[in-house]
C-alpha cells in the first residue's frame, strides 16, 4: 500500500501521538507495507489472489473494528460520509488488493514493491487531471513526466515487449496504483472533514471494503484451499497489521506531519520488499529495475516541488 496524502482534520477530542512516537509509527508502517508484498506471495503458495484480498480485507476490518469498540471511537451518522467511504472501500481497497494479488503470480515480490513507489505519481495526475484539487507548476508537471519515463525503465521496452503474464502483471499493478490515486484525490476532494479520528475514519472505509467482500464470497473465494503456518501466519500479518493497525498509524503520521512529509514513507517499502524478496525468497532484481525507481523517486520529489532553493539568509 501507498502513504496516504489527505484525510480528515484532527477533531478536538483526539489526542495525537508524541513526535518521538510518530517517527516510530511512520517506519513501522514502511516496514510493514513493504512486507506486504512478501505476505502476499507466500500466501499465493496456498490459496488464490482472491481469496488474499478477500482474507487481508476482512482481517483489517475486524482488528479496527476491535480497536473501535474498545476506544469507542464515534462513527459518522451521515449517509453522505458512508456512500463515499463505500467508494473509497472499493477504490482504495477492493480493487488494488486484487490487481496486486493477482499480479504476484506473475511479478517478483521486489518489482510489484518497485512499481507501487508510483502511487504519488498517480495521487498527483489524478488530483491535477481529474478532481482539480491541486494547481501544479511547472516543474511538477516535469515531475510527472519524469516518474512516467522511470516506469519505462523498469518496464524495459528495449527488451522486447509481448503481452505475457509479466506485462500484464505490471500494468495490473499500475492499475492498482493509479487506484490508490483515484482514492487519495478523492478523500480531498470529498471526504477532507468527516469529523472522525483516524482510526474511526481508517475504519469506515475498510469496514465498506469487507462489506463489499462479503456479498462477492460466492463468486471469489468459494474454491480450494492448502493452509500451512507460513501462509497463515502471512496471512494474519498481511490483514491484522498490513491493512489495519498500519493504517492507523499512517493516518497519525499526516496528521501531524502533514501530506507531503508522511507520503515518503514510498520510498521505505520498495527497499524492504526488494530486500524481503532477495534474502527470503531468493529472487533476482535486473538493473533497469531499481535504477527506474531511482527515477521514479526523482519524478516524486519534482511532483511534490521538493527540490527548491532555500533562500540564503
Amino acid at each position: 500500500m501507498a502513504s496516504t496524502t489527505d484525510t480528515a482534520p484532527v477533531t478536538r477530542a483526539e489526542r495525537l501521538p508524541s513526535a518521538r512516537w510518530i517517527t516510530v509509527q511512520f517506519v513501522l508502517a514502511g516496514i510493514v507495507w513493504g512486507s506486504s508484498f512478501l505476505f502476499m506471495k507466500v500466501s499465493l503458495t496456498g490459496i488464490s489472489p482472491a481469496q488474499v484480498a478477500w482474507t487481508r480485507i476482512l482481517l483489517g476490518a475486524l482488528t479496527l473494528g476491535a480497536l473501535v469498540l474498545l476506544r469507542r471511537e464515534q462513527l459518522s451518522r451521515s449517509l453522505r460520509v458512508w456512500g463515499h467511504l463505500t467508494v473509497l472501500g472499493l477504490t482504495f481497497c477492493v480493487i488494488p488488493f486484487l490487481l496486486f494479488s493477482w499480479a504476484q503470480q506473475h511479478v517478483s515480490s521486489g518489482v510489484a514493491s518497485i512499481f507501487n513507489a508510483t502511487t504519488p505519481i498517480m495521487t498527483a495526475i489524478m488530483a491535477w487531471l481529474v478532481f482539480r484539487v491541486e494547481r501544479l507548476k511547472a516543474v511538477q508537471v516535469v515531475g510527472i513526466g519524469v516518474g512516467i519515463l522511470g516506469v519505462i525503465v523498469i518496464i524495459a521496452p528495449w527488451q522486447g515487449v509481448a503481452l505475457g503474464g509479466s506485462l500484464v502483471a505490471e500494468l495490473a499493478i499500475l492499475g492498482a496504483t493509479a487506484s490508490y490515486g483515484f482514492s487519495f484525490a478523492y478523500m480531498r476532494r470529498f471526504v477532507s472533514n468527516t469529523g472522525m479520528s483516524a482510526l474511526a475514519f481508517t475504519f469506515g472505509y475498510i469496514a465498506m471494503a469487507g462489506a463489499v467482500m462479503v456479498v462477492l464470497t460466492p463468486f471469489l473465494v468459494l474454491t480450494p484451499v492448502r493452509l500451512d503456518v507460513p501462509i497463515v501466519l502471512s496471512l494474519v500479518l498481511l490483514g491484522c497489521l498490513g491493512t489495519g493497525i498500519a493504517y492507523v498509524w499512517n493516518q497519525n503520521t499526516v496528521r501531524t506531519w502533514g501530506p507531503t512529509r508522511a507520503s515518503t514513507v514510498t520510498y521505505i517499502t520498495p527497499v524492504v520488499g526488494v530486500i524481503l524478496g532477495v534474502v527470503i525468497l531468493g529472487e533476482t532484481i535486473s538493473w533497469n529495475e531499481p535504477l527506474g525507481a531511482l527515477v521514479v523517486f526523482l519524478g516524486i520529489l519534482l511532483a511534490q516541488d521538493r527540490l527548491r532553493r532555500r533562500p540564503r539568509s
